[in-house]
């Protein structure tokens, strides 16, 4: 790859791919919000630059560039919070941004757009979860995000360039959210209080933030046009186990309120997520248990917000 082009640049996956990049002295275009509060997480440095644009502003973007970009990394992603992924007027916009990131990509000169979809696209599946796994689904979050992946093929195609959709399972770590459920349990528990947790009878996958970086790039540089492909540790454990790991890795006599809080409706109870088509293709393997990430992930929260 000669540069990379990342909107949803301040995201924690934007981050995890942009710290990639920089390890390999790829350059890199990082766009963000206008309003964004999280520009000093981008690093600065000679080999990144930024652009502040929303995406609503990204069908009349036609920026002058220094490096040369060949692949687009469609991060950026409206409306995420918890009730905003239920409500169609939220999402639907989110469809018409992604048309508007493929053809800002083609201006920009890239060749390679790479989609960033989501498990919510699958709804509720028993068993391992693979590309060719039946999509169904629930809420509004996920029938955008599979609704845009199947009209940025069609984009592509009509424009010439390269297209790949990923379908990211359950990410931790640094620049991470702090309402989900990891951040909310590192930041209860180093304040000495009792975080609350369903039963957690869930099998999951979790995957670091680092290791997802890798992937995308490995996504970027060597996978398949036309393929959708899974992001996940490819290794499952029932949640509780990594509720009481990430315990354990702060202070192994705290509390913990499991079975306090009761399941959604819609409760997602399996994520096992086959990776194998990602493995075969690019030669991604994740690099680190979730006890070293999420001893990581304690670290850089602790300096971020309790310092």
């Amino acid at each position: 790859m000669k540069g990379v082009v990342v909107d949803g640049a301040t995201s924690m996956l934007g981050l995890a791919l942009i710290h990639e990049c920089l390890d390999r002295n790829i350059p890199v275009l990082a766009i963000c919000r206008a309003d964004s509060a999280r520009l000093d997480v981008i690093p600065q440095e000679e080999t990144i630059e930024i652009i502040r644009c929303d995406q609503g502003e990204f069908a009349g973007l036609n920026p002058a560039v220094r490096a040369d970009y060949d692949v687009y990394y469609h991060f950026a992603w409206g409306h995420t919070k918890q009730e905003e992924r239920r409500k169609v007027s939220c999402q639907e916009q989110n469809i018409k941004y992604t048309i508007d990131a493929i053809n800002l990509a083609k201006r920009l000169g890239c060749s390679r757009f790479v989609g960033a979809g989501s498990q919510a696209e699958y709804g509720r599946v028993s068993g391992m979860i693979g590309p060719d796994t039946q999509v169904n689904p629930e809420v509004a979050y996920g029938i955008a995000k599979y609704a845009a992946g199947k009209m940025a093929f069609i984009e592509c195609e009509s424009l010439q360039m390269e297209c790949i959709w990923t379908r990211t399972f359950s990410v931790y770590g640094i620049n991470d959210n702090r309402t989900t459920m990891v951040m909310y349990a590192i930041d209860k528990l180093l304040k000495g209080e009792k975080p609350v947790f369903t039963k957690a009878e869930q099998t999951w996958d979790y995957l670091y933030s680092k290791d997802a970086g890798k992937a995308f790039f490995l996504i970027g540089e060597k996978g398949i046009s036309g393929k959708t492909y899974c992001i996940g540790k490819g290794e499952s454990r029932p949640l509780v186990d990594y509720i009481y790991a990430l315990r354990d890795a702060i202070e192994p006599s705290l509390a913990l309120g499991i079975g306090e809080v009761p399941y959604s409706p819609l409760q997602v109870m399996n994520l096992q997520v086959d990776i194998s088509h990602l493995r075969e293709d690019t030669g991604f393997t994740p690099q680190y248990s979730f006890e070293e990430g999420i001893r990581e992930t304690i670290s850089w929260y602790q300096e971020r917000y309790l310092r």
